[in-house]
């Protein structure tokens, strides 16, 4: 049996609802990459940052996951958009895809990631 392991990201007060995000490094695959953590409807979700179309970060600015009315995740580089409670694609080439989620969890106030088989704590 594992014991989770839970990573701190930031003080919960970092996210504003529809703001900005907090990227953070992980390895995913095995591979350097990087994730972010948003708030949505007053709730802390987490994935890994990379396009569903084509594995690119999505920020068009760091931490600027959001498009200008607030609704949805967007990628910089070719406009897929993305429910930002589920990662579902919701428009453009992204279509049917969808974005990796991290286990995310607020307590004491701060925001915490989870390790998966898949994303792992960044190497050193």
């Amino acid at each position: 049996m594992t014991t989770e392991i839970l990573i701190p990201v930031c003080d919960s007060a970092a996210l504003e609802d529809g703001g900005k995000g907090v990227r953070f490094p992980v390895t995913a695959g095995g591979e350097d990459a990087g994730a972010f953590v948003i708030r949505y409807n007053g709730v802390a979700y987490g994935y890994l940052n990379r396009c569903a179309h084509i594995p690119i970060e999505l920020d068009w600015n760091n931490g600027e996951f959001f498009e200008s009315e607030r609704r949805y995740l967007i990628c910089s580089t070719h406009g897929a958009v993305y429910l930002p409670e589920t990662g579902r694609c919701a428009g453009g080439p992204c279509r049917g895809g969808r974005l990796r989620a991290i286990v995310v969890i607020e307590k004491d106030n701060q925001v915490f990631w989870q390790a998966d088989e898949y994303v792992r704590p960044a190497r050193a």
